[in-house]
């Protein structure tokens, strides 16, 4: 399955300032798996090293990080001559040999020749951690579930997905709007980790697709265990496990109540830092005046945490199957929960780094606030096919924003300063406030 990032690794690869990568992302998102193909196919020869299966490599880092004194040892480790022509070299779950990840700096410098990427289920948490880090000497990409556009092309509706990311929705008929509004309820609850797609798209097994996510979620508990001392280890999987019942809540603001009875963000605080760098939920902060840079206005006590994928989500909360089927259902359940994800999803893997969201003392609020140029823009989610628009109304009227736009279930239309974009071409929306 054709990845968006694959043409990243191809720009990285070709780029006059290329220095060694770091692929960041949650376990399971396909890291290695994009590696692995981008390696046979773009290069001559590649040689892959895995920290985790293969800890006897671990030593080879712990004396000299000279680059050529490490190619060689790694040369007499797999028994092969290891050049830097049309060759790329892969650090699998770097994050358990710190040594390894210090090495980096030194191949920048002294070794550029070697196309060299690294990868890690927690490397965002090793990266937190104080260690001899090569700031500046390291390119950095980040890998996120697959997304609707990703779903769709993996499912061969590339000429769907191409007028999504163009934002030609005015080319997408009523015929082809319901047909992207079924596939986009199939996608909301399969999700878009990689391995349950692939399984999906191979055995239309939707009761295995639901299996393998438990056992992702399974494997991210077990995660916590792994990085972290007993007592943070339990205050992480009870954060985690609080999220989808904060998503479900008419007021989707993250309480650490919701938590624990007597739950503070002194004691929580940490897990949801923990959370955020292992790539597994992404916050959106609250921002109570619309001013650049958002991150300098936003009140950091204040947050919605959204969970990565919405399967998995939907996995959490034991939905069924036949929701799919269902006209309205999917969009409606847990007031709006997973449409509400699902966006904060697609925003982030369209390359939005942050989230933000904005409210006026308990009398409006917005879902999301994007940024365009040295312009904010107010983006209302809507589940159903509701026209209220109190809150976009309020917030325009306080700050007159050049275009408002609401996203919801209903075909694309624009009249004046309001914009309507389908929920399924949300990835889309940098492009269609530009044209």
């Amino acid at each position: 399955m054709k990845r968006k990032a694959y043409y990243d690794l191809m720009e990285w690869k070709e780029s006059r300032d290329r220095k060694p990568l770091l692929l960041q992302g949650a376990r399971q998102v396909g890291k290695t798996y994009l590696i692995d193909e981008f390696a046979k196919k773009e290069y001559s020869e590649y040689f892959y090293f895995n920290f985790e299966k293969t800890p006897e490599l671990i030593p080879l880092f712990t004396e000299s990080l000279d680059p050529r004194i490490i190619i060689a040892k790694l040369g007499m480790f797999t028994g092969k001559k290891i050049g830097f022509k049309d060759t790329l070299i892969f650090f699998d779950e770097i994050q358990i040999s710190p040594r390894t990840i210090t090495s980096l700096k030194y191949f920048c410098e002294e070794a550029p020749e070697y196309h060299i990427i690294a990868a890690g289920s927690l490397l965002g948490v090793s990266v937190g951690k104080k260690s001899s880090f090569p700031v500046g000497k390291v390119n950095f990409m980040n890998l996120y579930p697959m997304s609707f556009l990703e779903f769709l092309n993996a499912y061969n509706d590339e000429l769907l997905s191409e007028l999504i990311r163009e934002g030609k929705l005015d080319d997408v008929g009523e015929i082809f709007h319901n047909k992207l509004a079924d596939k986009l309820k199939l996608y909301l609850y399969l999700g878009g980790m990689p391995e349950v797609l692939q399984s999906y798209l191979i055995h239309q097994d939707i009761a295995e697709a639901r299996k393998i996510q438990k056992e992702i979620i399974k494997a991210y508990k077990n995660d916590f265990s792994k990085y972290a001392d007993a007592y943070q280890a339990v205050k992480t999987a009870e954060v985690w496990d609080s999220i989808p019942y904060q998503l479900s809540k008419e007021n989707k603001k993250f309480k650490f109540s919701d938590v624990s009875k007597n739950a503070r963000s002194s004691t929580y605080g940490l897990t949801i830092t923990w959370l955020k760098n292992a790539g597994l939920v992404y916050p959106a902060y609250n921002v109570s005046i619309p001013k650049i840079p958002l991150s300098g206005y936003s009140d950091k006590s204040k947050f919605k945490l959204y969970i990565l994928d919405s399967g998995l989500l939907g996995a959490m909360l034991g939905l069924t199957s036949d929701i799919i089927l269902k006209p309205d259902e999917l969009f409606m359940e847990y007031n709006g929960a997973f449409i509400e994800n699902f966006v904060a999803s697609e925003l982030i893997s369209s390359g939005y780094e942050e989230l933000f969201y904005w409210s006026s003392e308990g009398k409006a609020e917005v879902d999301f606030l994007i940024k365009s140029g040295n312009s904010i823009f107010p983006v209302e989610v809507k589940s159903g096919s509701s026209r209220n628009l109190k809150s976009l109304r309020v917030y325009e009227g306080l700050y007159k924003p050049d275009r408002v736009i609401r996203v919801s279930p209903r075909v694309f239309s624009r009249e004046k300063e309001f914009i309507n974009i389908p929920l399924y071409a949300v990835s889309s929306v940098k492009k269609i406030i530009k044209d």
